[in-house]
């Protein structure tokens, strides 16, 4: 398989009799268009987007493993309740993987495909936890010399959503922004950019640890959720911020409800006259992640000048435009080993991928555990 025609891919598939596999084919390489590169992958992340792709809907702590070491397969259990959400895949068997780095084997004929020869690229476009990948020349984005695949393994997801974050809030007309889950690999590239930027930024976490992660890089407003202060904490980290745009990754329970409530606490400390109605300054909560899957609460104490609306990356790259868009990216490549960075935990092969040891750590999500695939690292 060294010459790349055929490798190691890992697919996703949900039965309509309610069970999820995930295993891996060999299957061929397709040869390179005019305007196409075949690139060696050797650095993919585990992205929370990747895992409901990967998983599904499933219940992992049903997970069997079965087959060899070279083919592992895994198994699990998907609630019935959850099935009508996986209507439009089922039986169908699926690449996953959002986005990745590696080394361009070979090239179609076309000069800007030709470039990029033996060149490290970034890449999005799906299908990444692969040995080798198809792909067009726009999708691939060449790395400063230096760079190797797994510096360059998360240029688009995180930092392009960081980044949109920062572009949102000026397009909509805030001066300063709440992040949930805010010790991530995201957040922590969130609270750089504002640092660099200038941006007032209030973190919310849910543990001491959390907060210790993001007070080491410099951030100035961080409150724990789960502390017995925290709706005072937060009220008066908005008072100093007048932060009235939030980006919350949880989706779910009483968050969401809790900042549009704080913000209208905050902005009634400093009001001049009082309003039935509430405050008529917009308070924003834009949900881009699903940590919680219980429904959104929200207890209404904000008045009627309030949004709460979903943001995902690509539509939003979508609706800037090009030019915009690639403004963003060279920013990401500029400050790759900066602000950029990434951190990980473990870096497994394939077939490691599948081991029920590590699914049940990084199926969980949690702050601090980024798995990061090379796909073509003997197991």
């Amino acid at each position: 398989m060294t010459d790349g025609k055929t490798g190691l891919q890992l697919r996703s598939l949900i039965k309509k009799s309610g069970e999820l596999e995930i295993s891996l084919l060999d299957v061929p390489t397709p040869e390179p268009a005019a305007d196409e590169v075949v690139v060696r992958v050797e650095a993919a992340p585990i992205n929370p987007s990747d895992l409901g792709l990967l998983i599904g809907a499933a219940d992992m702590s049903t997970a069997k493993a079965s087959g060899d070491k070279g083919a592992p397969v895994i198994t699990a259990k998907v609630p019935e309740g959850a099935m009508r959400a996986m209507a439009g895949r089922l039986d169908e068997s699926m690449p996953v993987g959002n986005e990745g780095a590696g080394v361009v084997i070979r090239t179609g004929s076309s000069d800007a495909a030709k470039a990029l020869m033996g060149k490290t690229v970034a890449m999005i476009g799906g299908a990444m936890y692969t040995q080798y990948r198809t792909l067009k020349v726009r999708e691939c984005l060449p790395l400063p010399e230096g760079t190797t695949p797994a510096e360059g393994a998360s240029c688009f997801v995180n930092p392009l959503t960081a980044l949109g974050m920062t572009e949102t809030m000026r397009r909509e007309g805030h001066k300063a922004l709440v992040h949930t889950a805010a010790a991530s690999n995201l957040g922590q590239m969130l609270n750089k950019i504002c640092i660099k930027d200038g941006i007032p930024l209030v973190n919310i976490v849910r543990s001491k640890e959390q907060a210790d992660i993001l007070h080491k890089i410099g951030a100035k407003y961080v409150v724990d959720s789960t502390a017995p202060s925290f709706l005072g904490d937060l009220t008066n980290a908005l008072v100093e911020t007048g932060a009235t745009i939030a980006f919350d990754a949880i989706g779910g329970g009483k968050l969401a409800g809790d900042i549009l409530n704080c913000m209208e606490a905050a902005i009634n400390k400093t009001a001049k006259e009082y309003s039935r109605y509430g405050s008529n300054v917009h308070k924003q909560v834009y949900v881009y992640g699903g940590l919680d899957v219980r429904p959104i609460e929200l207890p209404r104490g904000f008045g009627m000048a309030w949004g709460v609306g979903g943001w995902l990356l690509f539509p939003f790259l979508m609706k800037i435009g090009q030019a915009d868009g690639a403004r963003l990216r060279q920013r990401v490549v500029d400050e790759l080993k900066t602000t950029f960075a990434s951190h990980y935990t473990k870096v497994v092969s394939l077939s490691e991928a599948l081991d029920p040891a590590n699914i049940a750590v990084y199926a969980k999500r949690a702050t601090g555990e980024k798995f990061l695939i090379n796909p073509n690292k003997s197991s």
